[in-house]
């Protein structure tokens, strides 16, 4: 099967933020006077103008907002108001608490004409403040100010509000002139804080908002308002300010943050990617709040049409709340913790799950993944279920998943494409070496994205591996008399390859397989590999391979095989990979040769007085058929086993390319490959039915790389009427795999027996020493099979 190959996020053009956008030059450390800027509560707006003439509301009002990540208490605080340029100041005791992103409205005096009652005040006061200039002050004790100068400095002064061009004190240059109509309202939804009042307010209508205010705009939004209970976001395309949270990770294209105060409701994700297209300023462990436009980004383009999208926030404005702010407690995915569902990744919604189905977290795995979103999260002591791959991805599960095989890795059974899988990446902090079995000992933590149809954790810091002592299989020494039969993928095996290469395949072969008798090859490649020249001959491949055996100490072997068309069989262009028979003579197997086969000859069944034979041997299976368009043909060969004739059909069918993501957008995914290797199995099932016509006990063994599972139709296919035994489903389900693909444990490489063979007492191994390992001969495993013959 091909690999994925992975690029770096967002290699698109999108407009940075500017400069500009980004505050925080100004910003200072919590603790310290308004003139430093608040780090959480601010005084958001004040309206003085309350009951005069056509004025809206019938009372004054200062609006408080927290642009904080954590709740504050205003218990023993207050709000004071002096004229523009008085001394004497008035106070307004303060109560409760105020959540990130909250308001709190504390209503002052009533004029004596009309309007409309404020919302419910969160305060109350008696203060009679000016409609057009004046002084106001949030401080953190009861203790009146008295001074008419420099006010914003003085000890216990959290925030200062000069209003109007009168006032004689304000941050920076005080606010416009207000008046009975307009209110001073701070930018941002009340997060903007530069600690300049004539920059960081307006002067527009009065808008009052209390502590139960969520009207949705305007800095009352939250991160998981945002992310909503579902793959794509409710405000996509709409404009949000004054989100608050802590920076959780940094990418050279924007960062992650998190709300620390979730709510209660698990569907919903507390954090986000915000994109700013080059290197972001913000550090981890920042308090911001962000505004921008809510967008959904699907990785790979228009060619990744199949996958997800990820919720983020584009054209950001960001402000710096505070430095070292604790982040929050990752969400412990596992034991303990939110457990995936085991075995569904989505059963409802039978086409596009952004657009149809269920949102449903604790049943579908989809969904579960799609609820933690960009969040920081943990795994205690997680299970490696494959091996590190060529691109940093470690594919693991929480400790305690089910379905486990002996050898530590997790395999797929119909129904079952182990949902609770997820992939670690290395694009924030490299991922070690790590082989299926091992343990990531202790806490692996990292941030949730998603791309290539794959949910990833973005490790912030490399895991520690505790290795799980995997070693290579070695099958049993077959037993005196068998008949020793193996397939193998040896991956795109060429001349050009490392002579490496070519001895760790001569000792699998001598030493895990212990030198079968006949063994099909899958994927030979022709003498230049993927030059692309119109060679077509793979002598020298294939010499170079026996060699390495015989160097290694096993039997001399002689090979048959069929040079295809150029170009014609697919695999690497160029490469024109084919299957090849190895079988040695020593032992009482010889081939049966009936020369004449070409590419574009077919072999067919002859029936010799009641004996099955091949018209071309070693032939081809219905080349000319378009089930094997662009894909390897079926090698026959007719061999004799002690003066006994044996059929072996070696098989590479049509890969995967092509079909849907497990973890994709479309559910249940579509498997269009599956369609040409149905087609491929039925060309296959009609040759093996014809020898089995003449011969019901005839000697068969189909095998090799058919590319599809052991519960797939292409499986039933050749095992349809009991003709044909499929060996791996012989196999406890714990023990069927012969591949591992992004940490699911599969079976991809079949043998399968007819029907005199399968009776026999024989014994049937797959050799795990490949797919389960980081450094590989190839990604598949091989097989072997004991054949007592009569």
């Amino acid at each position: 099967m091909s690999r994925r190959i992975r690029s770096l996020r967002r290699p698109r053009t999108v407009a940075a933020a500017s400069a500009a956008t980004v505050l925080g030059a100004l910003l200072s450390l919590p603790g310290q006077t308004a003139q430093a800027v608040s780090p959480d509560v601010v005084i958001s707006q004040v309206y003085g103008g309350g009951g005069n003439s056509g004025a809206p509301y019938t009372h004054d009002f200062i609006e408080l907002y927290n642009r904080g990540s954590a709740t504050v208490s205003l218990s023993g605080w207050t709000v004071q108001y002096a004229s523009s340029t008085g001394s004497s100041w008035s106070t307004t005791a303060l109560s409760g608490t105020i959540a990130p992103g909250r308001y709190h409205l504390v209503r002052e005096a009533a004029g004596s004409g009309a309007g409309a009652a404020l919302p419910t005040p969160d305060s109350t006061g008696t203060i009679a403040m000016s409609a057009t200039t004046g002084k106001v002050a949030l401080v953190t004790n009861a203790t009146a100010l008295t001074c008419s100068t420099g006010c914003a400095t003085k000890p216990g002064v959290r925030d200062f509000v000069g209003y109007g061009s009168g006032a004689s004190s304000a941050e920076g240059s005080p606010t416009g002139a207000l008046a009975n109509t307009t209110a001073a309202v701070r930018s941002g939804g009340g997060a903007t804080d530069t600690d300049a009042n004539s920059a960081d307010f307006a002067v527009t209508s009065p808008n009052p908002r209390n502590s139960s205010y969520n009207g949705g705009g305007g800095g009352s939004a939250r991160i998981r308002d945002v992310q909503g209970a579902a793959h794509r976001s409710p405000k996509t395309g709409q404009s949000v300010s004054g989100l608050p949270g802590v920076v959780t990770a940094v990418s050279a294209t924007g960062f992650w943050f998190q709300d620390p105060n979730p709510d209660a409701d698990p569907a919903t994700s507390e954090a986000v990617f915000v994109y700013t297209a080059s290197a972001p300023t913000v550090a981890v462990a920042d308090s911001v709040t962000v505004g921008g436009t809510v967008a959904e980004y699907r990785p790979g383009g228009t060619g990744g049409t199949n996958n997800l999208t990820t919720t983020e926030l584009t054209s950001p404005t960001v402000a710096l709340v505070a430095h070292g702010a604790a982040l929050p407690a990752p969400v412990v995915v596992g034991t303990g913790g939110r457990v995936p569902p085991a075995a569904v990744i989505d059963d409802d919604a039978n086409g596009d799950v952004e657009t149809g189905g269920s949102f449903q977290p604790t049943t579908d795995g989809i969904d579960f993944w799609e609820s933690l979103e960009g969040m920081r999260l943990q795994l205690s002591d997680a299970a490696v279920v494959g091996p590190r791959s060529s691109v940093g991805e470690i594919p693991v599960v929480p400790a305690g998943s089910a379905t486990r095989t002996a050898r530590g890795g997790i395999v797929i059974q119909a129904g079952d494409f182990n949902p609770e899988r997820v992939l670690l990446d290395d694009a924030l902090a490299p991922t070690p070496a790590a082989d299926t079995g091992d343990t990531l000992t202790g806490a692996t933590v990292g941030v949730l994205d998603y791309s290539f149809g794959n949910f990833k954790l973005l490790v912030t810091a490399t895991p520690v591996v505790s290795p799980g002592g995997l070693v290579r299989e070695t099958t049993p020494a077959p037993a005196a008399g068998t008949l020793n039969v193996a397939t193998f993928n040896v991956e795109n095996l060429d001349p050009s390859d490392p002579q490496s290469k070519f001895d760790g395949l001569a000792g699998a072969v001598v030493g895990n397989l212990r030198a079968p008798d006949l063994l099909a090859l899958e994927e030979i490649q022709d003498n230049n590999g993927a030059t692309d020249n119109g060679v077509t001959a793979a002598d020298q491949t294939i010499t170079k391979l026996t060699a390495a055996i015989s160097a290694a100490g096993g039997p001399s072997y002689s090979y048959r095989q069929i040079n295809p068309q150029n170009d014609q069989d697919g695999g690497e262009p160029g490469g024109n990979i084919r299957q090849v028979f190895l079988y040695r003579t020593d032992r009482g197997l010889s081939f049966t040769d009936r020369p004449g086969a070409g590419a574009t000859t077919a072999t067919a069944v002859v029936n010799n007085s009641g004996t099955p034979a091949l018209s071309y041997s070693p032939g081809w299976i219905d080349p000319g058929n378009s089930a094997f368009a662009s894909s390897r043909k079926p090698l026959a060969g007719e061999f004799s086993w002690h003066g006994r004739p044996v059929f072996v059909i070696a098989n590479h069918f049509n890969s995967k390319g092509g079909d849907q993501p497990l973890f994709g957008r479309y559910q249940p995914p579509s498997r269009s490959s599956e369609t040409q290797r149905t087609a491929q199995a039925g060309v296959v099932k009609a040759f093996t039915d014809q020898l089995l016509a003449v011969d019901p006990a005839a000697s068969v063994v189909v095998l090799g790389d058919l590319n599809d599972f052991e519960f797939s139709q292409t499986a039933d296919i050749l095992t349809a009427g009991g003709a044909l035994t499929d060996l791996p489903r012989t196999l406890p389900a714990a023990e069927r795999y012969t591949y591992v693909y992004e940490g699911n444990s599969q079976v991809l490489d079949h043998i399968l027996v007819s029907g005199a063979l399968a009776a026999t007492p024989y014994a049937y191994d797959i050799v795990h020493l490949n797919s389960e390992f980081g450094t590989q001969l190839s990604d598949h495993d091989p097989q072997v099979v004991s054949l007592p013959l009569p």
